[in-house]
C-alpha cells in the first residue's frame, strides 16, 4: 500500500494508538486521531503528537474525520461506536493495531505462532517465548503482552519466529490475519458486554484459526475450542492438534505419569508418543498450567522445535507476578496470590489447585454470576472472605450452594481493607490450609489494577508474617 498522503483517522489515544499514529505518520500518511476523553493525560499525548504534525482531536470520538480513507482503532473501542457506523456508511475500511500490524510485515516476515482464549494467554504466550528462544530462535512475546506488535513488524529487530497473544477485541478488528499456528486456549464467558453475545464472543476468538498454515491448537476439555477448528478455514494440510491433561491419543500433546508427552509430531502417533518434559518442570504444576505448558508445546513442535527445547524452556519460564503466586507460609499456612484471575473461569482453575482453602474473592462482577463456581468449589472451601462492590453476589451464591461455610462479609474500601482481609483470613485458616485471593472480579472498585491488588495482598501477608516471627 502506498500510505504517502492517505487520510487514516486513529480511534484512541493510549498503548496501541499513539504508536499507530507515530508509524503511519512516518510512512507519510496524513493522521488524525481521534478519542472521547479530554483530560491531562489525553492533552499531554495529543502534545507530543501534535509535535510530529499529527492531528490530535480531543473530546469526540464519534464524529468520522471527512475525507478519511481509512480507521485504524485501538481494540478496546466497541464495534457499535457511532464513529465506526460512519465508517461503514463511507465504505471505509476499519483495521486493528494487529491488522496493521500485519499489513505492514515486510518480505520474509517472521511467521506468528498466536494464542487467546479466555485465560492463561500470557502465561502461555511466555511459555512460548522460552521454549523458542531454547531451542535458538530469535523471538519476542509480543501482541497484548511485551513487545508491541507494530515495533516488532517495524523496528529494526529481526526475528525468526514471534509469539504473538491475541484478546478477543484485537481478534475482531483482524480479518486478514493468517497465522503459521494458532490455539484457542478455552472459552468462557467474558467481554459480553462488548460482543454482545457468547456467540460473538467465541467467533471472534476463532478467528485466530483463519488460514493457519500447521496447526490449529484446541483444548481436549473445552469442546467450544475444538468446534472452532472444525469451523475455520484453514490452508490445505494444517492439522487440528488437540492438548489434554489425560492420556493423549493420535494427533495430542498430554500427560502420562507425571511425563508431557507428544503424540502428534512424532513418526508414528498411533504407537509412539515422544517425551517431552515433566510435570515439575512446570512452575507452578497446578492443571490449568500444564494446560498451558502443553498448548506453548504444542505450537513449538508445530514450528519443528525439538523436545529438549520444550523441557529447557519450561524450565526456564518463571510466571509474572499476581499469577498462582507463592507469598509466604505463616503459621503452617500457605498465601496465595492469584489477583489476575479476574472472572470466574480463571478462578475455577485456581480454585482448583488447592484444599482446603480459605478463599479472598470479590470486586467488579463485570455482569458474572457465581454460582456454578461456588457450586464446584464448595467442598474445597474452609471459609470466605469477601471484598469489593459486588461482593453480595458471591455471599448469595455463597448462601445457596455452601450455606455450611464461614463468610466475612468486608464493608469497606480504604487502604487498609486488604490488610484486615487477610487478618480475616488467617483466624479462619487452620494449618495446612491455603489462604488464595482469586477474586473472580476486576478490581478496579477498590484498586487502580489487578497489579495493585495483589501488591496490597502481598504486603498484608508479609505484615502478618513480620508479626510471627
Amino acid at each position: 500500500m502506498n500510505w504517502n498522503g492517505k487520510r487514516v483517522t486513529v480511534a484512541g489515544l493510549g498503548v496501541s494508538g499513539i504508536p499507530a499514529a507515530r508509524v503511519l505518520h512516518g510512512l507519510g500518511a496524513r493522521v488524525t486521531v481521534v478519542n472521547d476523553g479530554d483530560d491531562e493525560r489525553a492533552r499531554s499525548q495529543a502534545a507530543e503528537l501534535e509535535a510530529l504534525g499529527v492531528t490530535v482531536r480531543l473530546g469526540d470520538g464519534a464524529t468520522l474525520p471527512d475525507t478519511t480513507e481509512l480507521v485504524v482503532t485501538a481494540p478496546g473501542w466497541r464495534p457499535d461506536k457511532p464513529l465506526f457506523a460512519a465508517a461503514a456508511a463511507a465504505g471505509v475500511e476499519i483495521w486493528g493495531d494487529v491488522e496493521l500490524a500485519w499489513r505492514l510485515r515486510g518480505p520474509g516476515a517472521a511467521p506468528w505462532l498466536a494464542v487467546t482464549g479466555t485465560n492463561g494467554k500470557t502465561t502461555t504466550v511466555r511459555m512460548l517465548a522460552s521454549i523458542l528462544e531454547a531451542a535458538g530462535l530469535r523471538t519476542a512475546a509480543v501482541g497484548n503482552i511485551g513487545v508491541s506488535l507494530l515495533e516488532a513488524v517495524t523496528g529494526e529487530e529481526t526475528y525468526d519466529v514471534l509469539a504473538v497473544e491475541l484478546s478477543s477485541y484485537q481478534l475482531h478488528w483482524a480479518p486478514s490475519l493468517r497465522a503459521h499456528s494458532a490455539a484457542v486456549l478455552n472459552l468462557a464467558p467474558d467481554h459480553l458486554d462488548w460482543h454482545g453475545s457468547m456467540e460473538a464472543y467465541a467467533a471472534d476468538k476463532g478467528r485466530i484459526y483463519e488460514g493457519n498454515t500447521v496447526a490449529c491448537v484446541y483444548n481436549v476439555a473445552d469442546r467450544a475450542t475444538e468446534e472452532l477448528v472444525r469451523d475455520a478455514d484453514v490452508e490445505e494440510g494444517c492439522r487440528a492438534i488437540g492438548f489434554t491433561l489425560a492420556t493423549p491419543g493420535p494427533s495430542q500433546l498430554g500427560v502420562v505419569d507425571g511425563i508431557l508427552v507428544d503424540r502428534a509430531f512424532v513418526a508414528n502417533r498411533r504407537e509412539h508418543a515422544q517425551e517431552l518434559a515433566q510435570v515439575s518442570d512446570i512452575d507452578p504444576p497446578a492443571p490449568h498450567n500444564i494446560a498451558n505448558a502443553l498448548a506453548a508445546a504444542a505450537l513449538a513442535r508445530a514450528f519443528g522445535v525439538e523436545p529438549a527445547a520444550v523441557r529447557d524452556g519450561l524450565r526456564a519460564f518463571k510466571p509474572d507476578p499476581h499469577r498462582i503466586e507463592w507469598v509466604a507460609e505463616v503459621a503452617d499456612v500457605t498465601y496465595i496470590d492469584d489477583s489476575k484471575a479476574t472472572n470466574t473461569h480463571a478462578t475455577e482453575a485456581s480454585l482448583a489447585a488447592y484444599d482446603p482453602i480459605v478463599w479472598i474473592a470479590g470486586g467488579l462482577a463485570k455482569g458474572a454470576s457465581f454460582d456454578e463456581l461456588v457450586a464446584s468449589a464448595a467442598k474445597r472451601l474452609r471459609g470466605v472472605v469477601l471484598i469489593g462492590a459486588d461482593r453480595a453476589l458471591i455471599r448469595e451464591a455463597l448462601a445457596r450452594h455452601a450455606p455450611e461455610v464461614p463468610v466475612v462479609d468486608l464493608d469497606r474500601t480504604d487502604t487498609g481493607a486488604m490488610a484486615a482481609a487477610v487478618g480475616e483470613a488467617a483466624r479462619l485458616a487452620r494449618p495446612g490450609d491455603t489462604v488464595l485471593l482469586a477474586p473472580a472480579c476486576a478490581s478496579m472498585d477498590m484498586f487502580v489494577n489487578y497489579n495493585k491488588r495483589g501488591e496490597a495482598f502481598a504486603d498484608a501477608v508479609r505484615d502478618l508474617a513480620a508479626g510471627h516471627a
